[in-house]
């Protein structure tokens, strides 16, 4: 049986994460308003400029979409593996009620903008803009409420979001892929192949394994597939347990990276992200573009696709029985995570950037409909947090 150490470990694990993403959620908000505010200053001009500025024989902007981002998803793939083998999705009971909510929040945000862009094939493209969630932002307007909100709902909104980031890299490496190369798709291969043999041969020093993980984001970049999936590849390669005689612990090779990116992931990776592609110039742009369908498609898709879909297949789970609702909470806060889920912002814009890669109107419009939206469910979700959190409050009072 495991001991006190064995049981407290993961939960301390996922305390420190959630506490990272909350504190990057809040940053990121702030390099995003400032982006907005250059990009219709007299600074825009610079701004743009550096962005689409040469280094290395690719643009600034072309480094932090494909490199920079790398490291992002290296990130989420080292948390999808430690949580679908040693951590709050360890088990088909744990995965039920995350799971189903995040298959529906994919599906009804993808329906809802699909419905709306039937009629439009250059824009139809981007159906899967508005099926993701931005972890860090739903954790830091989280973190505003304090105590109000139950631990199991920050817990399953977590899962909730892993899950998305897994369905978001499974539709990128699907629907986003073109032109390859299979030459250094082979390249690639044989280097997971190497990374593999690693792993199997139970070598723990990360240092081989972030050598040959930069030569497989190399042979991926110049492939076709999108370069940021190396990330997610190298991660499934990294081993979770410290010696195959060892129980898993902190100074695994999995846990060291983890904790190691996490800091610069959330304070560095995430904002320079944000600030470099939340910049949306208004001029051209008014309220009246909110109605055309690529950006009325993507704030409904946030706003309306998200609580349908999250509360709805998860309100089915638990009335049929395959789930629980989370331990403390009520049926409105559990609605109110569902609304918070609407944030749809890094990967919502990552997502649009393939999309329509050669359209700066397109792009513009994009952005246009993230921002809207997960505005919009941030503050309802906060809004109806705040208040049911309340209500509970008055009832146990009285």
């Amino acid at each position: 049986m495991a001991g006190p150490a064995a049981r407290t470990r993961p939960l301390s694990a996922l305390r420190e994460f959630l506490h990272s993403e909350a504190s990057g959620g809040i940053v990121l908000m702030a390099v995003a308003a400032l982006a907005v505010v250059i990009a219709n200053s007299p600074a825009a001009p610079f701004y743009f400029a550096a962005l689409k500025s040469y280094v290395l024989g690719l643009s600034v902007l072309h480094w932090i979409n494909d490199a920079l981002m790398a490291v992002f998803f290296l990130l989420v793939g080292l948390e999808i593996k430690r949580e679908m083998l040693d951590g709050q999705l360890s088990s088909w009971g744990r995965r039920a009620l995350p799971g189903f909510a995040a298959l529906g929040g994919m599906v009804a945000p993808a329906l809802i903008y699909v419905a709306l862009n039937r009629g439009a094939p250059e824009s139809l493209r981007g159906w899967a803009i508005p099926t993701a969630t931005d972890i860090a932002f739903a954790l830091g307007v989280l973190s505003l409420l304090g105590p109000r909100v139950p631990a199991s709902l920050k817990v399953f909104l977590t899962a909730l979001a892993i899950l998305d980031d897994l369905g978001a890299v499974i539709i990128i490496a699907v629907f986003y892929t073109s032109g390859l190369s299979e030459l250094y798709l082979g390249l690639a291969a044989l280097t997971l192949i190497a990374l593999a043999v690693l792993n199997r041969l139970g070598v723990t020093r990360l240092a081989p394994y972030l050598l040959l993980g930069i030569a497989l984001w190399i042979f991926t970049l110049k492939s076709g597939v999108h370069a940021t999936l190396a990330g997610v590849a190298l991660a499934l390669t990294i081993p979770l347990k410290a010696s195959p005689a060892r129980p898993d612990d902190a100074g695994s090779p999995l846990h060291r990276l983890e904790h190691g990116l996490h800091p610069y992931v959330a304070f560095l990776i995430i904002p320079i992200f944000g600030f470099a592609n939340a910049g949306l110039p208004f001029s051209g742009l008014g309220l009246a573009t909110l109605a055309e369908p690529l950006p009325l498609g993507i704030l409904l898709g946030l706003f309306v696709g998200k609580q349908i879909g999250i509360f709805g297949f998860g309100w089915l789970a638990i009335r049929a029985g395959l789930a629980d609702l989370p331990a403390r909470a009520s049926w409105a806060q559990f609605y109110g995570i569902a609304l918070l889920c609407g944030i749809g912002f890094t990967m919502s814009l990552f997502i649009g950037l393939l999309a329509f890669p050669d359209s700066e109107m397109l792009q513009n419009q994009t952005k246009m409909g993230v921002i809207a939206g997960s505005l919009i469910s941030g503050i309802g979700g906060w809004l109806l947090l705040r208040f049911s959190a309340g209500e509970d409050m008055h009832r146990k009072q009285g």
